[in-house]
């Protein structure tokens, strides 16, 4: 083999895990050629385990546009854009697209009988957070400092081990060596629900039974905790009444999703896509 052929490529235009990731046939919707670099340039928003997976989604994405755009303008449809919650404004081409599903799909709102059905077969979806009230000394210390972090440890474990023989000392103590502005109330930290504390703190306190004392120390990023449950109130089943509303949204939004799909795989399908396999109704999505 020549020295010639066997030199490395220095051709540097396109980038290697790119060049490789999709297949060489020219991607066309109807003849519309869809070009590689417009499909390189919309990996960025398909994560995908691999480059050639990235790039199979992005060319999809980029197929369904492009045969809804020719739709819209096969039947001559024209929508002012609409801007949504925080303000941002559509593109005209977004507004058209919008317009042409919202023409072409019709979805029937859920009954309240449906509403119903959902609510029983998922009842535990609708369960109000369980409240906590709680109590912690804090004896705060920098992970990043090994000893300080050791000492704190320790600290906090004497404190569970004094607290062992004698329960009623806790706010005492509280107010004596957290390191929480709780300190002066005796560690309370009152009611908190899911989210309030950090996770850490969060599978502790799970744990735990009312009226009981943390058995080890718990660390979280601000050092260790000795953590007491007072009471806890689980949340119950929230009535049909109170989500009735938020099931109807959630049932209207997965029937349309349902429809989009399937109106775009029927659109798909009447249309000539070269270069690239469509898939299923599951693996299409209008947005």
């Amino acid at each position: 083999m020549s020295a010639e052929n066997s030199a490395p490529s220095t051709d540097c235009s396109v980038k290697p895990d790119l060049a490789k990731a999709g297949p060489r046939n020219v991607v066309k919707v109807n003849g519309v050629v869809v070009s590689r670099a417009m499909i390189s340039r919309e990996t960025q928003n398909h994560p995908a385990a691999n480059p050639v997976g990235a790039w199979k989604k992005a060319a999809l994405a980029l197929v369904i546009r492009e045969a809804l755009s020719q739709e819209v303008k096969r039947l001559g449809i024209e929508a002012e854009p609409a801007r949504d919650s925080e303000g941002r404004r559509e593109t005209p081409d977004e507004a058209n697209m919008r317009a042409l599903v919202e023409r072409e799909i019709a979805v029937p709102q859920a009954t309240e009988e449906e509403c119903r059905i959902y609510y029983e077969k998922n009842r535990e979806r609708f369960r109000a957070p369980t409240i906590d009230e709680v109590s912690h000394i804090l004896i705060a210390a920098d992970p990043a400092d090994a000893k300080a972090f050791a000492a704190a440890r320790e600290k906090a474990g004497q404190a569970i081990a004094q607290l062992r023989e004698a329960p009623s000392l806790f706010a005492d103590l509280a107010r004596a060596l957290s390191q929480c502005p709780t300190a002066r109330e005796g560690g309370r930290l009152g009611q908190i629900g899911p989210g309030d504390t950090t996770p850490a703190f969060e599978t502790a306190l799970c744990a735990m039974r009312e009226g009981e004392i943390s058995s080890e120390p718990v660390e979280t990023r601000y050092g260790f905790h000795v953590i007491r449950l007072h009471a806890r109130a689980t949340g119950e089943v929230l009535p049909f009444e109170a989500v009735r509303e938020r099931i109807a949204e959630y049932l209207a939004e997965a029937v349309s999703r349902r429809a989009q799909a399937q109106y775009v795989a029927k659109l798909l399908a009447r249309s000539n896509v070269e270069g690239i396999e469509v898939g299923s109704p599951g693996d299409l999505n209008v947005h």
